[in-house]
Order: C-alpha cells, then structure tokens, then sequence
C-alpha cells in the first residue's frame, strides 16, 4: 500500500472515530492508562497539527511551542476534523527530509510512523468508548510488516510497553506488540 495512501486512511479512521465521541466520554479512561479519551485524542490532534509544518521541511525549533498544550479548546471534534484534514494534505508533499527530534528522517518513514501511530490509537479510542475496535486487515499487515523491523527500538526507547503475547488474530497480535491488551475494557 502506498504510504500516503496507509497514512491518510488511518487519519480518516480516527476521526471518524473522534465524531462518536459522546459529550461524557471525553474523560474516560483509555488502554493508554496516563490519558483519559480527550487527552489522547489531543495527543494524535498534535501529531495532526505537526504534520503540517514538517512536511514543508520546518523544524521542531521552528515551530516551537506553538503546539503544545491543549488543542483542542470547546469543540473537540472540529478540532481534530481540521486537524485529521491538513495533516492528509500535509503527507501528499514532496519533501527531501523531515526534521524530527532525534534527526533527519525520510518522509516515508515518518507517514508510516504516523500511520502506525493512528492506527494503534484508533483502537485505543474505539475501546475506550465502546466503538467498533476492529482494524482493517490491509492497514495491520502494512503496519505490522513496517513495524517488525522497529519493535525493539520502540520499546527500549519507553515508547511502548511490554507485549502482550498469546494471541493468533494479526491485528491482536500487532496490538499486543504495541503493549496493547486486545481485550481491555474500561
């Protein structure tokens, strides 16, 4: 699957995840057990809203502080819409190299990051608020096979918990190697 194709899918479907989001949902707990929903949906609207200016080649100095704090303001669903929006314009850019925390990386890599990212926190929200948590088979093989190769420097660098293991599903599996518990409840 094309990698702009693999980010922007997973970008749509986390937003329209954000649109079932009911008015009390907004603080409960998610499988991300530091972030109640809001905050995870703000997390992934930063990753939205630093996908813009990255992919026209700024840095983190550039952009500053700009994006920190809470992105979301009174209306949390349009928020991450305009943000989900521009960031799947964003990943359509040409670009030499995107300037990242820890360096240069190539922008393919960095939309698969992306991509990863949403996929995994799409099924965090879904769970958290009781949404269909199902992944879609060509999204979790295009992410599992990118992933496989990073699974270890995700996890020693904190980013991710430990697996869970046990499972034979290909999307259980890929969550469980994102620290994930495929059967978690709230």
């Amino acid at each position: 699957m094309d990698v702009v194709e693999l980010h922007n899918q997973t970008v749509a479907k986390f937003a329209r995840l954000v649109n079932e989001v009911g008015p009390d949902q907004w603080s409960q707990p998610t499988p991300c057990a530091d972030w109640d929903v809001r905050m995870l949906v703000n997390h992934v609207v930063g990753e939205e809203r630093w996908t813009v200016p990255l992919m026209e080649g700024k840095t983190i100095a550039d952009v500053g502080d700009s994006l920190d704090g809470d992105l979301l303001g009174d209306d949390p669903v349009a928020a991450a819409s305009t943000a989900a929006r521009d960031a799947e314009v964003a990943a359509g850019r040409t670009i030499a190299k995107v300037h990242l925390s820890y360096g240069d990386e190539d922008p393919a890599e960095y939309l698969r990051q992306l991509a990863a990212d949403h996929l995994i926190h799409g099924w965090d929200l879904a769970a958290a608020i009781g949404a269909d948590t199902r992944l879609a088979p060509e999204l979790v093989a295009a992410v599992a096979g990118w992933f496989a190769e990073r699974e270890e420097i995700y996890r020693s660098s904190g980013m991710i918990g430990e697996p869970v293991e046990g499972f034979t599903d290909p999307a259980d599996q890929l969550l469980g190697a994102f620290g994930r518990d495929p059967r978690w409840k709230p």
